[in-house]
């Protein structure tokens, strides 16, 4: 006589996992739009069709399930970025801007909002990213500059292709994103003397 417990087992681990999709999908979703500190595992949990029960058992803490969804954000952040070919000043500038398009006003209230000792380190990665982002994006440009003065170019790079700028330009100025990105796509062409 054959046991249905293989089966539902099964089941139930298949169940468990589209819980733990669902509940991690919530929590990007949430991630890209709001301040974490104004994120409550009851939004995750509705989203995700779970009780905030079912999002504690799967993840342990909320603290552990936005680190986890965190790096969700900063893996699709990754593959946005590398689909500009390292010198293409242009294609880094729209990956910059589809970035900033997306998650530059949640980006800048958590700048804001970085003495909270629970954004403080999603603020710190975000720099570190960015200064890396710049740093590849630009590689080819930034050969030709060694020492002290390649620091300098590279720190006036991550200030011209900073949130803020984006800010500037698309929300006090505001801009058409064409125009916008001409202006940063300038600003770049400059501090890196080329055309």
């Amino acid at each position: 006589m054959n046991s249905p417990r293989p089966y539902t087992m099964r089941v139930r681990a298949e169940r468990a996992e589209r819980n733990r999709r669902a509940i991690l999908a919530a929590a990007v979703t949430h991630l890209k739009g709001r301040l974490r500190s104004d994120i409550r595992l009851d939004d995750i949990a509705a989203q995700a069709g779970v009780t905030v029960q079912t999002v504690l058992r799967v993840f342990g803490s909320k603290s552990r399930l936005f680190q986890v969804a965190m790096d969700e954000v900063i893996t699709e952040m990754r593959r946005n970025f590398e689909q500009a070919e390292p010198g293409d000043v242009a294609e880094a500038v729209r990956t910059w801007f589809d970035h900033y398009e997306e998650f530059g006003d949640v980006v800048i209230a958590n700048l804001a909002d970085e003495h909270d000792p629970a954004v403080a380190p999603v603020v710190r990665i975000g720099r570190e990213k960015h200064r890396e982002r710049v740093e590849t994006a630009l590689a080819p440009q930034l050969a030709r500059f060694d020492g002290a003065r390649r620091d300098q170019v590279i720190d006036a790079l991550v200030c011209i292709c900073d949130v803020y700028t984006w800010k500037l330009l698309r929300r006090d100025m505001r801009r058409p994103r064409e125009e916008a990105e001409a202006t940063m796509h300038m600003m770049i062409s400059s501090v890196l003397g080329v055309e």
